[in-house]
């Protein structure tokens, strides 16, 4: 462990040992990067001692309980403490079969296996895997090997997850990549790709691309497409809700052509929309639905795939193995964490105080700067632009320059694309949100206002 008593400029030992995601380098020489050293329920310290106010669930919307839960804590410690390691293809620890059940009780339909992995990319990963599997095993459509994505969707910084991938710029400096996908148009919030009018989108916009996906499967050839992928609320440019239909659309033409439909719900599993996964609005079930992140609350990486009970019985074996895929302490974790969604009532608390937050948001779309307002439960985006009749984004400087501004009011928000998101823990209070969202929309009207 570093020892800063003897390291006063840490941010020198970043600099010479990690690679910052993301970041361009002039950001990192310019301390824009965090070096974070403790935290208590929504708020968190740098090693230099400044704290903030956390409305983003530290960036990636994992820490959805917030800071320092000793419930997650204890329950790892003492789950170390009996078994640390279970193994993976001839042995697993009960706390995972466990964890197993529990999902499957919570997920949509007929979900009901699961497979463990390390992170959401893994498990879009495996979902592809099973799909193949499932398609070959029945021997139905031998050669389906084809996945399609969307257009602006993100699903993982791994092989196949990446080559599904078109947001966060992963996908292109890799290529060529995994052979076999494709992508769609999505329907996208605000600016719609087929240029309809911004009051007309919703239904059209998604109509359309629905029946685009019909084309590109029979473009493609139905024998050979395996899966479709889809984030139900994408993150691209900030929480973009799928159209009434659209999903259920989805479903239909997946079922048609004998396409695994899959769900990414790594960002909006476990509560974050205010239900347990975002598809649950919709009543939609997937074949295959992924997970991750809130899963443990951020406290241990875990993902998770989950598939139906006839995708399961379609294989004879599962020809793959991940090391720590359902590790115990992370199990243990996932657990503790799903009671205390149940227990303490942080689904109705989601969306009772997104709903408050989303109105309170709306404020500012008197300013031309702001194109709309969007959310559902506990995840808002702010989505700006420079000119209201053009819908021209506005600069990705001046977003930055809102969010540093929010930052020195001392609150975390993060800018996405076009947008400025926020996402906070679920446990935030009335008193605390009231507090970050003031002084988010005090930067707001002090750069753009």
């Amino acid at each position: 462990m570093l020892n800063r008593s003897t390291t006063p400029d840490i941010r020198s030992v970043a600099r010479e040992h990690y690679i910052w995601p993301q970041l361009p380098r002039d950001e990192v020489d310019a301390g824009v990067p965090q070096l974070l050293g403790d935290g208590e329920g929504v708020r968190v310290r740098t090693v230099e001692g400044d704290e903030y106010l956390d409305l983003m669930s530290t960036v990636s919307r994992a820490s959805s309980l917030g800071y320092g839960e000793e419930r997650i804590a204890r329950a790892v410690y003492e789950q170390l403490r009996r078994l640390h390691y279970g193994g993976t293809a001839h042995s697993q620890a009960d706390v995972t079969i466990e964890l197993a059940e529990r999902i499957a009780r919570l997920a949509p339909g007929d979900l009901t296996a699961c497979v463990f992995v390390g992170s959401g990319s893994e498990a879009n990963e495996v979902a592809f895997k099973l799909a193949r599997f499932y398609h070959h095993a029945r021997g139905t459509k031998p050669r389906a090997y084809k996945v399609i994505a969307r257009w602006n969707d993100y699903h993982g910084a791994a092989g196949g997850a990446t080559a599904a991938s078109d947001w966060l710029g992963v996908r292109r400096p890799m290529e060529p990549g995994v052979p076999g996908f494709s992508r769609i148009p999505s329907p996208i919030s605000y600016r719609c790709p087929f240029g309809y009018d911004h009051q007309n989108c919703n239904e059209e916009c998604g109509m359309r691309c629905a029946d685009y996906l019909e084309q590109h499967i029979l473009h493609e050839g139905p024998e050979l497409v395996s899966a479709f992928i889809l984030e139900p609320i994408a993150q691209a440019d900030g929480v973009q809700i799928p159209p009434a239909g659209y999903l259920q659309r989805v479903r239909e033409i997946c079922a048609k052509y004998d396409v695994v439909f899959i769900a990414d719900e790594v960002i909006t599993g476990f509560g974050r929309t205010g239900e347990w996964f975002s598809v649950d609005h919709w009543d939609v079930k997937p074949d295959i639905m992924t997970m991750a992140k809130a899963l443990t609350a951020g406290y241990i990486p875990l993902g998770a795939t989950i598939a139906t009970r006839e995708i399961r019985d379609a294989l004879d074996g599962y020809p793959d193995i991940h090391t720590y895929g359902g590790h115990p302490a992370a199990a243990a974790a996932a657990l503790t964490a799903i009671d205390i969604y149940a227990d303490d009532g942080l689904l109705a608390r989601a969306a009772q105080e997104g709903a408050y937050a989303l109105d309170t948001l709306r404020g500012l779309e008197d300013l031309d700067a702001v194109g709309e307002v969007r959310g559902l439960g506990l995840w808002a985006a702010v989505d700006f632009t420079a000119d209201p009749t053009t819908r021209e984004p506005l600069p990705a400087e001046t977003l930055k320059a809102i969010v540093k501004r929010t930052r020195e009011l001392g609150v975390l928000v993060s800018n996405n694309g076009t947008a400025i998101e926020v996402a906070p823990p679920l446990i935030i209070s009335r008193e605390d949100l009231d507090e970050g969202l003031a002084r988010f929309t005090q930067a707001v009207r002090e750069i753009v206002g």
